[in-house]
């Protein structure tokens, strides 16, 4: 996670970073920071709950440049967090300090807080353009430090932490990675940039032992073992430095810290006579030890633990220490898994990332707690007696999940093996935003009717699994029948969002949603081509489709700071917060839904541009061609969303239609969406819709 001042102190000399014409090489990637970069660095929006479109085109745009140059990219993603908790304090801080970012960018201010999607449509970006990735078990700099070694070719990343790991091929930093600027020969394309290595450092240093590095590093205050008695040794260390210098320049910034640091260190021949001095100054020899330590954090091995996940065999790193079974393993090193199931099952502690919204209202994550606590359950609860008070079935839907009080929860409590059902509930303790401060919550986890359970779930049917999904999520299939599959989910999640979300939402909230949804599906079929669809999409007048996208193209919100409804943006952030809990489960599931298309999905600038427009009395209808494919879409996923709820009260059907009917069916009198046109409209949706379905 970095060393406190590094960064600021190579960029700021000129004789540590060489220039660099990089092609025709391999390239350990950082995941984490580079997905961080091109969000924040290409000025897309954040304020609105994200444009992930414009997201996944910039992804597009740098991969395309990294092909132009012959490099193949090898991204290593961050996981779950370390079993060992020894980063829990630096990780609360930076939850708690993004929480304020949040609040900020509420009220117009900067921050730099990333919508909760931004890792799930990076992760698919890279799936859908054949990138090699693997995501750790927990945080991976040494990971990606030890592959990079192996190799000897460059990391790119923004973390300070690979300015002190020996590596052969230099420490590329994002800043200076000028990948916009492609320079060369269409033969021999190369990419600017700026290479660091440990090497030239110590030179600059009258030799430095690169052994040394580390415990600069440690010293100077990383997030793995800074000891508390640190900044006495500073100042001892520092003392001993300007006395030998006549008392000149004395320092108080990181950088020139560093400075002193390194200058004292550059008199010692390893590590050992250093931290005898250490020993010395300090007069105890618990210190010296625990520097030790730390400084093993930055010790590569020369052969790395993701090399046999990248060669032909596929080893999942971690496998021997993991809980999780063999499947899940290799699914959360594809990015199959979120790190919220590895974090639960490891850990039974799980950490919700905030989101631009109202600050006074309850975090959008209780919007989908439900989700959560099943997600648990699966996890951590196996078959058997079920625990008083775990699930309530029957009444007003299957396995309805019951709320659990908000209460503190003890870390002695927060971790462990997989447990059998018993008298005792199970909890997860969950980090969330409670008003501008940071709560522990204890959250029960909850068992399904099916009774699922983590080890037995690849043997259960795709029917059963797709039972236990809508279960949760309490939606009737037969009203999600006529949606194409990989629309289903969000279709379920957008009705659960209704149930949930608190404030209810409004009518035009949803309507903005779902225009969104026809926005991207468009979009996803002109690039892609029909590919979800069993055959390719009858009658498709591209001429007026392409109407319909520069129109909701028009409504996206500017990137003014000024006047964005924190309301509206509560809502839409509980939707988010519903379709992420979602996608963790349907993963979770051994998706018995298509993965869900994320970067087509939501656009939180057009979100909020069509409310706007919808709010001041625009119909959608009237805009949306006749007879079109955007507007039956429309039609039909409104339909779907208003009346898929197992929770529904079923339309009247008239005097003769009793309580006793069959769920999901609609009596002849029901009323159909309001489109201005009639039921034949509808019709023709269904019509249109039972022959793009796929055949599952």
């Amino acid at each position: 996670m970095g060393v406190h001042g590094l960064t600021t102190f190579v960029e700021g000399n000129r004789l540590f970073l060489l220039d660099v014409r990089f092609r025709d090489s391999r390239l350990v990637i950082d995941g984490s920071s580079l997905y961080f970069n091109l969000y924040l660095k290409h000025g897309l929006d954040r304020r609105h709950g994200g444009d992930y479109d414009a997201f996944a085109c910039v992804l597009c745009q740098f991969l395309s440049a990294l092909e132009a140059s012959n490099i193949q990219p090898y991204v290593v993603l961050d996981g779950g967090m370390d079993p060992s908790y020894k980063k829990m304090d630096t990780l609360q801080q930076r939850l708690q300090s993004k929480i304020k970012e949040a609040e900020n960018m509420s009220q117009g201010r900067n921050g730099s807080v990333l919508p909760i999607l931004t890792r799930e449509v990076f992760i698919q970006v890279l799936r859908h353009r054949g990138v090699p990735l693997v995501q750790c078990p927990a945080e991976a700099d040494w990971e990606i430090a030890c592959l990079a070694h192996q190799w000897k070719c460059p990391v790119l990343s923004n973390d300070s932490d690979f300015f002190i790991f020996d590596l052969p091929g230099g420490y590329m930093p994002l800043n200076f990675f000028q990948w916009t600027n492609l320079s060369g020969k269409a033969s021999q394309r190369y990419i600017p940039a700026r290479c660091y290595n440990t090497s030239v450092l110590c030179r600059c240093y009258g030799g430095l032992n690169v052994d040394l590095l580390p415990l600069c590093a440690v010293l100077t205050g990383n997030d793995y073992a800074t000891p508390r008695d640190a900044d006495t040794l500073l100042a001892l260390i520092d003392a001993s430095v300007l006395g030998r210098n006549g008392g000149r320049g004395k320092s108080k910034a990181p950088s020139s810290r560093i400075d002193v640091l390194l200058r004292w260190l550059s008199s010692f021949a390893g590590s050992a006579e250093a931290l005898a001095e250490v020993s010395r100054l300090m007069g105890a020899g618990g210190l010296s030890s625990q520097l030790q330590a730390g400084m093993q954090e930055y010790h590569v091995r020369p052969q790395s633990p993701l090399a046999g996940w990248f060669s032909p065999r596929k080893a999942a790193p971690g496998g021997q220490k993991s809980p999780l079974p063999e499947r899940f393993l290799h699914a959360a090193a594809q990015g199959l898994l979120a790190p919220l199931v590895v974090d639960a099952v490891v850990t039974r502690r799980v950490l919700l990332n905030p989101q631009v919204e109202n600050s006074k209202q309850p975090s959008s994550h209780c919007s989908a707690r439900a989700i959560r606590q099943a997600i648990y359950g699966i996890l951590l609860l196996r078959g058997g007696s079920v625990p008083d008070g775990l699930t309530q079935t029957g009444g007003k839907g299957p396995g309805r999940v019951l709320p659990t009080p908000h209460e503190g929860f003890g870390i002695d409590q927060a971790h462990g093996p997989p447990t059998h059902v018993s008298s005792t509930p199970v909890f997860v303790e969950e980090l969330d935003r409670l008003n501008l401060g940071l709560k522990k919550n204890r959250v029960q986890a909850l068992l399904l009717k099916s009774h699922l359970h983590l080890d037995t779930l690849t043997q259960e049917p795709v029917k059963v699994r797709l039972n236990a999904l809508f279960e949760v999520l309490r939606v009737n299939q037969s009203a999600v029948a006529n949606i194409p599959p990989h629309l289903r989910l969000v279709v379920a999640v957008t009705s659960f969002w209704l149930q949930e979300a608190v404030p209810k939402p409004s009518q035009p909230q949803t309507q903005a949603l779902i225009l969104g949804m026809v926005y991207g599906e468009l979009v996803s079929i002109d690039q892609n081509g029909a590919t979800h669809y069993q055959q390719s999409v009858p009658q498709l007048n591209w001429s007026a489709e392409r109407g319909v996208l520069g129109w909701l193209d028009q409504h996206r919100v500017k990137s003014s700071r000024q006047g964005m409804p924190v309301a509206a943006a509560h809502s839409f952030s509980q939707w988010q917060a519903c379709l992420w809990s979602a996608a963790c489960l349907n993963q979770l599931l051994l998706l018995p839904l298509p993965e869900l298309p994320l970067a087509y999905l939501f656009s939180g600038t057009m979100a909020h541009g069509l409310l706007g427009y919808l709010k001041g009395g625009g119909a959608a209808e009237i805009l949306l061609p006749e007879s079109s494919f955007s507007g039956h879409l429309y039609s039909t996923l409104l339909h779907a969303v208003r009346n898929c709820s197992s929770k529904a009260r079923a339309p009247s059907a008239g005097p003769g239609r009793g309580r006793g009917a069959a769920p999901g069916r609609r009596g002849r009198g029901a009323a159909a969406p309001r489109r201005g046109r009639g039921r034949r409209g509808n019709d023709q949706v269904r019509n249109r819709f039972a022959v793009l379905d796929i055949n599952e």
